[in-house]
């Protein structure tokens, strides 16, 4: 009994999957934010999807990472580490990484990323 549980395991295992947003878009993929609430983000920010669950990317001064603790399609980020460079883009990244722990839910359509929130909010980001 014993030795059919532990095969019936080891078949499972494939089946195992990354719920969060980052089981379901390329590794290598980036997407570069174009939009904060329909108005046009004017520095370069990036998010990424390099492993499950977990997100990284730049923002207008840093590099950032960290975690995905919600399955598809919500989205919710746990702490998310930045370098500490300052540069003239500070208010920007301010607003960016402020924006980006607001959102709630993930839509992927192609190329396109948009993460919302209940109360309005929108990021669209966008993959070359």
């Amino acid at each position: 009994m014993t030795r059919a549980l532990a095969l019936l395991a080891l078949l499972a295992l494939p089946a195992c999957r990354d719920e969060s947003l980052s089981g379901f878009v390329a590794p290598d993929q980036a997407f570069a934010l174009r939009e904060i609430d329909g108005t046009r983000f004017t520095a370069r920010a990036t998010l990424t999807f390099p492993e499950p669950g977990r997100i990284a990317g730049t923002a207008p001064c840093n590099s950032y990472s960290g975690t995905l603790t919600a399955p598809y399609p919500w989205f919710e980020t746990g702490a998310i580490m930045a370098t500490e460079r300052a540069c003239p883009d500070l208010a920007q990244e301010t607003a960016f990484f402020a924006a980006l722990s607001q959102m709630t839910l993930a839509e992927v359509s192609g190329k396109l990323l948009i993460l919302s929130n209940d109360a309005g909010r929108q990021m669209l980001f966008q993959a070359p």
